[in-house]
């Protein structure tokens, strides 16, 4: 059995420069993440290691504690990121997307 991996993925347009005879394009990842907060992500893990007991006295300690503290949100996903370069032609067969569009690429190894 042959296993072959592959990734159709959507992408958006970030940046487009067009020289004339070249466009490159810069895409990302097209997936929405929403961002977690520090606070939330402290909570979660010191819940996961406490007895009910414990987590019953420790809890609001922590969430009194943490309350003070500034909120950081942070991104849980790493995008991945893409720079391709083509000739003109191929660009504007491709329809001519512009920043903001979302394109399919099938990336596997063959």
């Amino acid at each position: 059995m042959n296993d072959i991996l592959s990734a159709t993925d959507e992408f958006k347009i970030t940046q487009l420069v067009d020289n004339g005879q070249m466009v490159q394009l810069t895409l990302i990842e097209n997936v929405s993440t929403e961002p977690i907060s520090q606070k939330q992500m402290i909570l979660e893990n010191v819940s996961k290691k406490l007895d009910a007991e414990t987590k019953e006295q420790v809890m609001p300690l922590l969430e009194a504690i943490l309350q003070a503290q500034p909120t950081v949100n942070i991104k849980s996903y790493q995008q991945t990121q893409i720079t391709i370069a083509m000739p003109r032609a191929r660009y504007e067969n491709m329809g001519r997307p512009q920043v903001g569009n979302i394109i399919g690429i099938n990336l596997k190894k063959l």
